[in-house]
């Protein structure tokens, strides 16, 4: 497969490579220059996403990644450095990805070695480091998963004459400061970024991808002896809930981005004591209505399921109309807080009823994967950061104004 023709989905968005792969690549080039002396030609257009970043290219390398297809990368740089070192590097295309390796470029120094077959993965600037449990890589080892270590272990031996193994030390570039933008250093991962990739092949907005991220926080959660973790839909509402739970440690946050279904079967395989979802209106009016998968593709807010709690806390006929009529959660927010209803005095009674109306519907999605485990709260916070509502209504948070006394519905 050209990697210049990367594959589309079915929303004909660009396919691209992970981390894995392009290491994988990368330490084949090097390889390639010891034992053939040079690399193939690169032949035809550059991958449009990073043809700038080739200032140097100096040829291609083919390899086997792990879903089986030969893909050809483009190398950006390779040099030998001594009789049995060399050096070579990639630009990572991640496609329509919104990653943030996206055109990284990730480097391989390989030196051979007089032990038949035997291949050792170092770590280079700019991968991680594993320094807590949890995350299926020993203590102190470099963060390079299971399937990029097998596909580079393999790859390489390939190339390699009888008699000689070798040691590869994977790198990237600028990778410490990349890291930044990433959760590495909450899940224990310091010094940079990890080499991933189950496939090798990175799907735009990969959900498997990111379902396994958010499972993976969870697990390092439990490993650390914490029995809660705060999920939260993205960075903003994480801001939120760090401040309205300010005496849980950082690894009992967790953003399960559109993954609440997966995150809370996790939570409950675990046997975890308590799961607190904060999010904001759009999505807590999803989970209200039993999405557990609320990416805005793949499911719409329920305005009816609005309108229906509005009228059971007393607001006007007036208003339930128009917050079913709404065309987001947003504007029915805004109905119910405009001054001119009643001083926006149903507003309070409403939230709670959302917040309950969540809490237990996924209460009952997480009750079939544990046995009453965990037990499932909702807050819900304004898209500026107060608290709008809460189940139960009793939850304490810090910095926020005692629940208001109405009955929910």
């Amino acid at each position: 497969m050209d990697r210049a023709r990367a594959r589309k989905n079915s929303r004909d968005l660009r396919t691209g490579f992970t981390t894995g792969a392009n290491a994988c690549a990368a330490a084949c080039a090097a390889t390639r220059l010891l034992v053939r002396g040079g690399l193939d030609p690169w032949e035809g257009p550059l991958p449009e996403a990073t043809a700038d970043r080739f200032d140097s290219l100096v040829g291609a390398v083919t390899i086997a990644i792990p879903a089986g297809d030969r893909v050809r990368f483009p190398v950006r740089t390779a040099r030998v450095l001594s009789q049995d070192v060399a050096r070579a590097s990639v630009i990572k295309d991640a496609g329509d990805d919104p990653d943030c390796t996206h055109r990284a470029e990730l480097w391989a120094e390989v030196r051979l070695t007089r032990h038949p077959g035997e291949i050792r993965i170092l770590r280079g600037e700019g991968v991680g480091r594993v320094t807590r449990p949890g995350l299926g890589i020993p203590v102190g080892e470099p963060s390079i998963t299971a399937v990029p270590r097998a596909n580079i272990t393999a790859e390489v031996a390939r190339l390699l004459p009888p008699g000689l193994g070798a040691e590869v030390t994977v790198g990237i570039v600028d990778g410490e400061e990349l890291a930044r933008r990433t959760l590495n250093a909450r899940l224990g991962i310091v010094g940079g970024l990890s080499i991933l990739g189950t496939t090798g092949v990175v799907r735009p907005y990969s959900t498997a991808a990111f379902r396994a991220s958010v499972v993976q926080a969870i697990d390092v959660a439990h490993r650390l002896g914490l029995d809660e973790v705060v999920l939260t839909t993205g960075g903003r509402s994480e801001r939120y809930a760090m401040a309205a739970f300010p005496e849980l440690p950082e690894q009992a946050f967790v953003q399960m981005g559109d993954f609440v279904g997966a995150a809370l079967r996790r939570a409950a395989e675990l046997g975890l004591r308590r799961a607190t979802v904060v999010a904001m209106m759009g999505k807590l009016t999803k989970m209200a209505s039993g999405t557990t998968m609320t990416h805005a593709a793949g499911s719409k807010v329920d305005t009816g399921l609005l309108a229906d709690l509005a009228a059971a806390v007393g607001a006007p006929e007036a208003a339930c109309r128009a917050i079913a009529e709404a065309a987001t959660a947003r504007r029915a927010q805004e109905i119910l807080q405009d001054p001119a209803l009643d001083g926006g005095r149903h507003a309070p009674p409403f939230f709670a009823a959302l917040c309950e109306r969540a809490a237990l519907v996924m209460q009952a999605h997480a009750d079939r994967h544990g046995r009453g485990r965990p037990e499932v709260r909702a807050v819900l916070v304004d898209f500026a950061g107060p608290v709008l509502g809460r189940f139960p209504r009793d939850l304490p948070l810090a910095g926020a104004p005692p629940a208001s006394p109405e009955v929910s519905a």
